[in-house]
């Protein structure tokens, strides 16, 4: 939180005008007379340097211009979800294609996809089949996605992660 007016404490202080340019260097009373004489605030910008640097301006329009800019950049940041797809070893054509089809559409989101396969009962005698799955549904993403980890059996799920390609 930058010092305002009266709240500069220092003995001297280097002043910078509305446009950037510099008035020198002198006393913080000095310095306060002439913000009010132009009807601005006098502002510490830079309290670690050696005289401080304060400078003359309008402190409320400042605060207002940074509070838009700061919610320009939140509106235009996109939070990267890991969205997942859930299957069984014995998955169908069909049904693997919806599934297939909504991983791309969530990768060319930029979102990452975690692709798991779950094994129930006697399935986990066969681990090899949701292998061949998860490795046939990356080659099939291959063109909007990279393999982050690939296929790894934890427990009864075995999952990989799949994350969008740079767009050059």
């Amino acid at each position: 939180m930058h010092q305002l007016n009266e709240e500069i404490r220092d003995k001297e202080v280097r002043l910078i005008g509305t446009d950037g340019e510099q008035l020198g260097i002198m006393s913080s009373a000095e310095a306060l007379s002439i913000a009010d004489e132009k009807g601005l605030d006098l502002v510490k910008i830079s309290p670690q340097a050696t005289p401080p640097v304060c400078k003359l301006m309008d402190y409320g329009k400042f605060r207002f211009e940074q509070g838009k800019r700061e919610k320009e950049a939140r509106k235009n940041q996109h939070v990267v979800e890991i969205k997942e797809i859930r299957m069984s070893p014995g998955i169908d054509v069909g049904d693997f294609n919806v599934k297939l089809k909504n991983a791309q559409k969530f990768l060319t989101e930029g979102n990452r996809v975690k692709v798991s396969v779950r094994f129930r009962g006697r399935e986990m005698a066969h681990t090899d089949i949701g292998k061949n799955l998860l490795d046939k549904f990356a080659e099939q993403c291959a063109e909007v996605a990279v393999l982050d980890k690939g296929a790894k059996l934890e427990g009864r799920h075995m999952s990989m992660f799949l994350s969008p390609k740079n767009k050059k």
